[in-house]
Parts: structure tokens; C-alpha cells; sequence
């Protein structure tokens, strides 16, 4: 018995790929790492891309964690608004840190190849901070709604208990989404060419390399995303809907721009980040080419983080002026 165990594995180990695939119960992993290609048609671009890429990063990195500094040194920013956005700039560091050191490799040596287990690991932490980042614009469009529309209620409403609460909510919901889906697409196998024609480890790219039956994972991912998207987008929209409504009761022109400013920069950051992902990931289709997604991945993976704190500095009075006196403050420590 044992002989004849011996001679169908050899056997088995010696047929060509597209015969062994019919066994259900042999290994079908063929592909151990996955090859980025990045941006091969720039090649000879490389060096201005690496060094646009590399400043992006070390700006993005500079400006977020500013942000999170002034909002936990500063007093007069301890408020909701500010506690949630220093938890958005950990969100774009994270997200940031995830793509970009990536980014920089495969665009200085055209391409790159990363191991599967690699390529799962720069998965689950791009998928935890988008969705933790998508969580917390939902959660700061309702601050904003409460804010302008019931600004008499403010301080009773979005006490630190309740705002505490809504954070930790979105970063656990985020780890259990994020969770399920990379412990689905770690069962997978793959046997196809390794070659991913972007460059970082996103979902379609991976899904299409697997030989593996992904209808139960992409059903489980739809099941899990389509409620929070749908959930994401109509707290949004009918936030700023009210928001909107109320602007314009406001009798004095004076009155309207002094509240359309309390929730213009988050405004202008959910249109970029949320626009750019329905672009890729509910309007996309086959007509799209990768050079078309490589770039609107680019957006909301590089962009995004690095204008964020740009955004809510030059339209927000309060961080410009702890900006200035945060300056002001060190440059008499270092004069003396």
C-alpha cells in the first residue's frame, strides 16, 4: 500500500499543471510570490517618479503627524472635531506607510517581486486603513451635521464618552471587514502567472491570479462591503443634506460662510477619497485600463494622505494659528 502511495505521488508531482488541477485534493499552489510590475511604460521617468513619490511620503508623514501633535498638545483643540481628525491623519500615516515604501522599491527597480505572504500582510493593512478611513469621514460628517444643524445641543450631544465610542467602533468594524476578507483570499491558490500589473497588492489583481473556486470569497467580501458602503455613503449624503438645508436658512450672507467653513474641508476630502474609490471599485469595468486605475489608485493612496493635512490646515484658523505659535514657541527654545 505504502509502494503504491509512493508511485501515484510521484506520478501525480510529474503531470502538467492543467492535469493536476483536476485532483480536488492536491496543493494547487504552483506561485510562491507575486512580481509588481509598477509602472513599466515610464521606465525612463523613474528617477523624477521615485523622487515624487519619496518627498509625498516624507510631506505625508511630516503633516499628519503635525496634526496629531498640535491636536494632543494644543488646548483650545481638544474638541470632537479635532479628536477625530487626529485619528484620520493616523489613518492616512498608516495607509501611507502601507503603499508608498512599496511604491518607492518597484519604481526605482521597475518592479518588484514579493513573497504571497507579503503581498496578504500589504493587503490587510491597506484594506484596515481604508475602511477605518472611510468609518471615520462617516463619523465626522455627523459631527458636522450636529455641529451646524444643532449647534445649541453640541456640547451635550458629541461628549468625549460618545465620541470615544464611535472611534473605537469604526476601528474594530474595520478589523473584522479587513480580517475576514484576507483570512478568505489566504485559502486561495494561485497558479497562474505571477505578475501583478500594479503596484501594491490589491484585491482584483489577487482574485485574478487565484486557481481556485473565488466565487464563495467574493460573495462573503460583497456581503460584508456592499452594507457598509451603502450605510457610508447614505449617512453622508443626508448629513450634508441637512447641513446644506440649514446653510441656507441662515438670513445673513456672513452667517452662511461662517458655517459652510466648519465642514467645507471635510467636504472637499469625502468628495477626493470617496470619489476616487467608487471610481475603481464600483464604476470600474474591463474598458478601464490598468494605466487609468494605477492612477486613480494613486489619488487616494498617495494624494489623499498627503493633502489631507494641507486641506484642513489652510482652511482651518485654529491649526494655522497653533501652527504659529507651536513655531513661535520652539524658535524662542531654540534661540536661547
Amino acid at each position: 500500500m505504502k509502494l503504491f502511495c509512493k508511485k501515484m505521488y510521484l506520478l501525480v508531482s510529474r503531470m502538467p499543471t492543467e492535469y493536476v488541477l483536476m485532483f480536488p485534493g492536491h496543493n494547487q499552489s504552483a506561485i510562491t510570490e507575486f512580481f509588481l510590475l509598477g509602472f513599466q511604460a515610464l521606465h525612463n521617468s523613474k528617477i523624477l517618479l521615485f523622487s515624487s513619490f519619496l518627498a509625498a511620503y516624507i510631506l505625508t508623514l511630516t503633516g499628519n503627524l503635525m496634526i496629531m501633535m498640535l491636536v494632543s498638545t494644543t488646548r483650545h483643540l481638544h474638541s470632537p472635531m479635532y479628536f477625530f481628525l487626529s485619528h484620520l491623519s493616523f489613518c492616512d500615516i498608516m495607509l501611507s506607510s502601507t503603499i508608498a515604501p512599496i511604491l518607492i522599491q518597484v519604481t526605482l527597480h521597475n518592479g518588484g517581486h514579493f513573497t504571497v505572504t507579503q503581498c496578504l500582510i500589504q493587503f490587510y493593512f491597506f484594506v484596515y486603513s481604508t475602511t477605518s478611513e472611510c468609518l471615520l469621514l462617516t463619523v465626522m460628517s455627523y459631527d458636522r451635521y450636529v455641529a451646524v444643524c444643532k449647534p445649541l445641543h453640541y456640547q451635550t450631544i458629541m461628549v468625549f464618552p460618545f465620541c470615544l465610542f464611535l472611534v473605537i467602533l469604526s476601528w474594530i468594524l474595520a478589523f473584522v471587514i479587513t480580517l475576514i476578507s484576507t483570512v478568505l483570499l489566504s485559502q486561495l491558490d494561485f497558479c497562474y502567472s505571477g505578475d501583478i500589473d500594479h503596484f501594491f497588492c490589491d484585491y482584483a489583481p489577487i482574485i485574478q491570479l487565484s486557481c481556485s473556486d473565488t466565487t464563495a470569497v467574493q460573495l462573503v467580501i460583497l456581503i460584508l462591503g456592499t452594507p457598509e458602503v451603502v450605510i457610508e455613503t447614505g449617512i453622508i449624503i443626508s448629513t450634508y443634506v441637512c447641513i446644506f438645508l440649514a446653510i441656507h436658512r441662515i438670513s445673513s450672507t456672513t452667517g452662511q460662510q461662517k458655517a459652510f467653513s466648519t465642514c467645507s474641508s471635510h467636504l472637499a476630502v469625502v468628495c477626493t477619497y470617496f470619489g476616487t474609490l467608487f471610481v475603481i471599485y464600483i464604476f470600474s469595468s474591463d474598458e478601464h485600463s490598468s494605466s487609468t486605475n494605477k492612477i486613480a489608485s494613486l489619488i487616494y493612496t498617495v494624494v489623499t494622505p498627503f493633502l489631507n493635512p494641507i486641506i484642513y490646515s489652510l482652511r482651518n484658523q485654529e491649526i494655522k494659528n497653533s501652527v504659529k505659535s507651536f513655531w513661535k514657541k520652539n524658535k524662542t527654545k531654540m534661540l536661547v
